[in-house]
């Protein structure tokens, strides 16, 4: 071998050392990232999600089942149901109407309604619940008119809705506009130009290609009115059994110092939080390819 080719050789070799060091690089970074996220999720969501379910079975199950029963409990359930229940298809339908509007259309005042979309996510959530009370409380703008025809919004069912669904609308929205965005108006024009009519061509076409932004902005929805706590707390009065929603009543029991009984709600809210995410996580792995596929129209 002539000292010649020495040189050449070793600038040959000198971009491979170089790839396998950055490469060897790589995976330290990599596992130092993987290892501060897996702590990350185990100090602040599994360890205290756990101590949720050993806390609230602490007493054993017959306190853990006379908690979950007391009639203030049951009531929480049912009302949180219930908000959750009319909440959430108010706002598929409102938030399907608007991301359709946004992503097919041209209009004026576009971006004040993106911008109307989006409040809710700039306000606090206290702050919410006090324009309710502003405008709807004995004393707001519509108290008198509402008192004299004998309808009550604040501190009643009908405050806690209009709460929850203020705080939870953007979440369909939000999810669908962008996808709908991305897929354009081509399928649409297309059944339109074959004589489909514009109701026919929504539910044949649009929402099929959204179907799974729909679900998942529906799971968000859900599972943000199930668990709101600020703007309820302030419109509802926090009237036990009548008023209270799981949260509010893990915060009464709470201050109470009934520990027991408010960590068994509390793994309640938890558990139904679970349900709902075990759901998503089975939907995607059965049905990956037609979520990909979506994805990618």
């Amino acid at each position: 071998m002539s000292d010649a080719s020495l040189p050449y050789q070793i600038e040959d070799l000198a971009p491979a050392r170089a790839a396998r060091r950055v490469k060897g690089e790589s995976r330290i970074v990599q596992f130092v990232l993987v290892a501060i996220s897996l702590l990350f999720l185990c100090l602040f969501l599994f360890l205290p999600l756990i101590s949720v379910f050993v806390e609230a079975g602490a007493r054993g199950w017959h306190a853990y089942r006379e908690a979950i029963l007391e009639p203030d409990a049951l009531a929480a359930i049912r009302l949180t149901l219930l908000i959750a229940a009319i909440a959430v298809p108010f706002n598929v339908i409102i938030g399907l109407a608007a991301a359709w509007a946004i992503a097919k259309f041209e209009f004026r005042g576009k971006s004040l309604l993106i911008s109307f979309i989006d409040l809710p996510f700039s306000v606090s959530p206290v702050i919410s619940g006090l324009v309710f009370v502003l405008l709807f409380g004995a004393q707001g703008y519509f108290g008198p008119w509402l008192a004299a025809n004998d309808l009550k919004i604040i501190f009643a069912v009908p405050g806690i809705l209009l709460a929850t669904i203020f705080v939870t609308f953007p979440f369909v929205a939000r999810e669908l506009i962008p996808h709908m965005q991305s897929l354009g108006s081509a399928d649409e024009e297309t059944a339109l130009t074959l004589g489909a009519s514009p109701w026919r061509t929504f539910f044949t076409v649009t929402l099929p290609n959204v179907k799974w932004s729909l679900f998942y902005g529906v799971l968000l929805c859900n599972a943000r009115a199930m668990g709101e706590f600020g703007a309820v707390a302030v419109v509802s009065g926090k009237i036990r059994g009548v008023t209270t929603t799981m949260p509010l009543h893990v915060e009464i029991l709470y201050n109470e110092y009934m520990g027991a009984a408010a960590f068994a709600v509390a793994s309640l809210l938890a558990g139904l939080a679970l349900v709902t995410l075990v759901l998503k996580s089975v939907l995607e792995w059965h049905f990956a390819d037609a979520i990909a596929a979506s994805r990618r129209h």
